[in-house]
């Protein structure tokens, strides 16, 4: 079956492809500074497929529909479908197969239409994908790449809106990063592709639409990020506050209230939840002696709790005030609209929290 999968994901006309690929002039190169994350994703992708013929893309309505959230716009006709190949609704079948693929030594990358439907294929992320390289002593390599949009979206309900970034975080043998703007999702996914372990990329429905600033270094083909290392966003001296994916557009607003009322906020942005970035986050808490620790999933053995316990551990005598964590609310996902807000952290609850650890009213 893997011959079978080689022969029709790596054609022998596809260095070929890929030189024709190659001479095609980018569409965003001359969008100037800016850039939604949907382009940066997609042209991250469009790239590291030009120059690996090894790396494929497939996932429900990735092809013939450029992707449920037209992440995939173009690559189809580019690359054809032997490189961009249309599944059936069965993420245990089609993860199963990519798993197989890395195995090979090809470069799948999967995406889920949300990664709600990653448990359909949990078995294969974490007791294949996660696990083969330590049980054969080294011998296999599994470079693949799970993503997808992941977290609170709006109005989808309790069995499409959780963060899956504890889940998956929690487990050896897996690489989790969270991107939040277009350069955090150029670089990161670049270097997902190109690392020979399997990584969770989680993405998030609302950025999409969302432009960034970007560098040219950013919009390099060489451009990458390094996994396991975090960027201060904003450098401040009395909170720190930790933040991954949509959460650290919050942060940075709520940075903005907290300076108004004299409040020097330093704002992280995670984006790698495993390795986690503990020297950059333990090294700012040093400095402002307090933390604010923000994110969307439920409360209980969060990213925030592993981080809490990080600072504990490490940095306890530098703590000037208690940890304040920011999480989602310990409930399902109201659909109610109203109650879907209150589930799901806002500025307001980190404005809160940040004067409560510089103990300022709130």
């Amino acid at each position: 079956m893997l011959g079978l999968l080689m022969h029709k994901v790596v054609p022998r006309n596809c260095f070929q492809n890929v030189k024709q690929a190659a001479a095609v002039v980018r569409s965003f190169s001359s969008t100037g500074k800016e850039m939604t994350v949907r382009d940066a994703l997609n042209s991250a992708l469009d790239e590291e497929m030009s120059a690996d013929p090894k790396v494929f893309l497939m996932g429900e309505e990735v092809g013939e529909y450029q992707g449920a959230y037209k992440i995939s716009k173009g690559l189809l006709e580019k690359y054809g479908p032997e490189r961009v190949l249309d599944t059936p609704i069965t993420e245990a079948g089609f993860t199963g197969i990519g798993v197989g693929a890395a195995y090979y030594g090809l470069k799948p990358i999967v995406e889920f239409m949300t990664f709600n439907f990653s448990m359909q294929a949990i078995d294969h992320i974490i007791n294949s994908a996660a696990k083969s390289n330590y049980m054969s002593a080294g011998q296999i390599s599994v470079p693949i790449v799970f993503r997808g949009p992941n977290g609170a979206a709006a109005g989808v309900g309790a069995q499409h809106s959780q963060c899956y970034a504890a889940w998956y975080g929690a487990i050896p043998g897996l690489k989790v990063l969270a991107p939040y703007s277009s350069e955090d999702a150029r670089g990161l996914l670049k270097a997902a592709i190109r690392d020979p372990d399997p990584v969770v990329f989680l993405e998030n429905e609302l950025l999409y639409g969302e432009s960034f600033p970007v560098s040219a270094e950013a919009l390099d083909s060489s451009f990458c990020l390094p996994i396991g290392k975090a960027k201060i966003e904003r450098e401040g001296k009395d909170v720190t506050i930790t933040a991954f994916s949509k959460m650290v557009g919050y942060s940075l607003k709520a940075a903005d209230v907290l300076a108004k009322e004299g409040i020097s906020a330093e704002v992280i942005n995670l984006r790698s939840i495993r390795p986690l970035d503990r020297d950059t986050i333990n090294a700012s808490v040093r400095k402002t002696n307090r933390l604010v620790t923000v994110e969307e999933g439920f409360p209980q053995h969060g990213v925030g709790a592993e981080i809490c316990a990080s600072i504990v551990e490490e940095s306890f005598n530098f703590l000037d005030a208690p940890v304040e964590r920011i999480a989602g609310a310990d409930v399902p996902m109201p659909y109610a609209a109203n109650l879907e807000r209150m589930a799901v952290p806002q500025i307001e609850d980190i404005v809160r929290a940040a004067k409560r650890a510089c103990y300022r009213s709130g």
